[in-house]
């Protein structure tokens, strides 16, 4: 199975045509960077966007930046020449639009190879059929098109996204019964942090490994947000303790904070480290 264990904090769709964005992306701080073949590039842009992409791809110089490149959808005129290309390119993974079964995933590996596959999840009948997209064996991510997933549902934008809760909660059951990573999808008003705040911490609380953005000013606030806090790691790292010092007393249990402390609160604490220490070592300074 295709797995990730790397944080995907941040997840920014840059347009694969514009050379400029392609060389600003290589000093943005972001865990990923999704580069976009399909809404981001016009439809008369759309063949010639592959060779600035392929030269950049080429070129490197990304660093620790997970590369994914989002193709068109294999119904479309240029789906299968974006697919051919990406083939060639190798980047990281490659992302397919509007995934609704797994014979989407597989149509698509059978030109992509063994290259990682991630899924947007952005349709009523994707989402309805989460969890056998998510297990094929290519798949490692699935990402939330909320946008499109608003718009086929006929929903309001609310703050609090409860028309949405739903499909949310069925990809990260979908996602984590797997092991694969989950990404939470855009907010729109990139000049609204408070806004994006909110809708971060949400996503957080909920699970999700991070977000995908859609402006380099967003990606503080992600970081930030789905990231580990002093306090979590201070926590952690007492409950660590604790715990190991209750074991070797013969104890099952430890108590920090007044709060009862077993292995399962250990398991989290040893993740929450675990992600702690792998931020650091992507970003030395």
């Amino acid at each position: 199975m295709s797995k990730i264990t790397r944080p995907l904090r941040s997840v920014l769709y840059i347009p694969a045509s514009k050379s400029r964005a392609l060389d600003k992306a290589r000093n943005l701080p972001c865990d990923a960077i999704i580069f976009d073949l399909e809404d981001a590039v016009s439809p008369q842009e759309k063949p010639a966007a592959r060779a600035p992409l392929a030269e950049a791809l080429a070129q490197d110089g990304f660093g620790a930046r997970l590369k994914v490149v989002r193709i068109n959808g294999l119904d479309t005129e240029w789906g299968r020449a974006d697919a051919r290309a990406v083939a060639e390119m190798r980047p990281d993974a490659v992302l397919l639009p509007k995934v609704g079964t797994p014979d989407d995933l597989q149509a698509l590996a059978e030109i992509t190879g063994d290259l990682p596959l991630w899924a947007m999840m952005e349709t009523p009948g994707g989402v309805l059929n989460a969890p056998a997209i998510a297990a094929h064996p290519l798949l490692q991510a699935l990402v939330m098109g909320t946008n499109d997933l608003a718009k086929d549902l006929g929903s309001r934008a609310r703050p609090d996204r409860l028309p949405l809760q739903s499909g949310l909660g069925l990809c990260l059951l979908a996602a984590k019964a797997q092991g694969r990573a989950v990404i939470d999808g855009v907010y729109n008003a990139f000049k609204d942090e408070d806004g994006l705040r909110a809708e971060c911490e949400q996503g957080r609380d909920l699970g999700f490994d991070g977000k995908t953005l859609i402006h380099p000013a967003q990606l503080a606030i992600a970081n930030e947000v789905f990231s580990p806090s002093d306090a979590d790691v201070e926590l952690a790292t007492r409950q660590i303790t604790a715990f190991e010092a209750a074991e070797a007393a013969g104890e099952g249990v430890a108590v920090v904070e007044g709060r009862i402390v077993e292995n399962l609160h250990v398991a989290t604490a040893r993740e929450i480290l675990a992600k702690h220490a792998a931020i650091a070592e992507m970003n030395p300074e």
